[in-house]
């Protein structure tokens, strides 16, 4: 990101100024395709590598980004995704108010990255909490028995182990376990080794 995109820009006179964040925001919801696909890209590196520079205008920014998974196009809803994911590390009463677009990304016909970012956040999601984990495991399972076998499944298997290292519930963690037991005793390479690392991973924490 270049200096001059970080400095504040005033518009005109008596609007006040206008931090690249507020023009990200309204980019995000613009009229431009391109530039709604860029503004969340940056969004997306800026929540990953600068959250400080969002944390200011944190219910601003997620309600831009919930409000973006309504976008047609496909890189601005995974970008939009990935942006959540990383504020509902620190803001997961934030982040679930994507529950309904992640919900309706998860089964994204036309988009694996969509789908596999959905279910990373809805993951991350669960694991911050209990109640969060009761709340998104249904379309989690539903997605292991929709995609196993899918070449992203391996991106799914990675934030289930995060799930199961997380705060989820008991319940929602011993679902987890039954429904990927045939991985642990009949899959094969990764998908066997990391589903062997969750069951573990859950059994260590009782």
């Amino acid at each position: 990101m270049t200096e001059e995109n970080s400095t504040p820009q005033r518009r005109k006179l008596g609007e006040g100024v206008i931090t690249i964040v507020d023009r990200l925001i309204d980019e995000l919801a613009g009229p431009v395709r391109r530039t709604r696909q860029e503004a969340a890209s940056t969004l997306a590196e800026m929540a990953r590598e600068h959250a400080d520079r969002l944390e200011p205008d944190v219910e601003r920014v997620t309600e831009a980004l919930v409000d973006a998974l309504c976008r047609p196009e496909a890189q601005t809803r995974w970008e939009a995704l990935g942006a959540l994911r990383e504020v509902a590390t620190n803001h997961p009463e934030l982040a679930v108010q994507a529950y309904e677009g992640a919900e309706a990304s998860l089964f994204d016909e036309n988009s694996s990255r969509v789908r596999i970012e959905a279910f990373r956040l809805l993951a991350r999601l669960g694991a911050s909490s209990p109640e969060l984990s009761d709340k998104v495991w249904p379309l989690l399972d539903e997605a292991i028995q929709c995609f196993h076998g899918d070449l992203g499944y391996r991106d799914m298997l990675d934030s289930l182990l995060e799930f199961a290292e997380g705060n989820a519930s008991d319940a929602s963690k011993q679902a987890l376990v039954e429904r990927i037991s045939f991985d642990v005793t009949g899959g094969r390479g990764y998908v066997k080794t990391c589903s062997a690392k969750i069951a573990d991973a859950v059994e260590a924490v009782k």
